[in-house]
């Protein structure tokens, strides 16, 4: 199948996975909000929204960069309300915007963990719920988490359990919203890859 013609909306597209999925999509022609908090170049992670919106152009796709940062409830409506809009309509959403800090409960900061809880959960959460409207009204319409699967073994947790509940949050939003969205013939599923990927999130931890 080609994403041509499709709209996909996804956070944290600036840079890492999120970016990956965008310059993929926009081989086929889709058009890709590329929604992110760097408008300007941080020192320590390469990529902005505008430059990303460049890449995916140049890809053979077309690019709106927006500005989010998905902890705030009406900048996420927003941004959704204006995609649909610039584009015709809402196709996909990629919750793929993340916060991480792999360390064991006593090394965790609680101000790190709310910063987790906030985009990875409650981001999650957000983003689904002001894009089912406009998902709707979309002839195959998806919803997709990157999160893991749902592997309650003790191992997954022990050496970084603040990070494994903020993104377990996720795949527990995907799991309750395929059941209750299955009706509205929305899917909703869960990509989530073998192995550590070298993102420049992960490398620079």
């Amino acid at each position: 199948m080609s994403l041509k013609g499709k709209t996909l909306f996804i956070t944290g597209a600036s840079r890492g996975i999120g970016k990956a999925i965008a310059l993929r999509a926009a081989q086929d022609g889709a058009n890709i909000a590329v929604a992110a908090k760097t408008a300007e170049p941080h020192p320590k992670l390469e990529g902005t929204i505008y430059t990303a919106a460049e890449e995916i152009e140049a890809a053979g796709g077309k690019a709106l960069p927006v500005l989010l940062d998905v902890r705030d409830d009406e900048a996420v409506k927003d941004a959704i309300d204006r995609t649909a809009a610039h584009f015709g309509g809402l196709d996909i959403l990629v919750n793929n915007a993340s916060a991480i800090q792999l360390t064991p409960v006593q090394q965790t900061d609680m101000k790190r963990f709310d910063l987790m809880h906030q985009i990875n959960t409650r981001g999650t959460l957000a983003c689904s719920k002001h894009a089912i409207e406009h998902l709707k009204n979309a002839d195959n319409p998806h919803i997709l988490m990157l999160s893991p699967p749902l592997d309650m073994q003790e191992k997954w947790f022990a050496p970084f359990t603040p990070y494994s509940i903020a993104k377990y949050g996720m795949s527990l939003v995907v799991l309750g919203l395929a059941g209750e969205l299955r009706s509205k013939g929305i899917a909703v599923n869960a990509l989530w890859p073998r192995t550590t990927i070298a993102t420049a999130a992960i490398k620079n931890i």
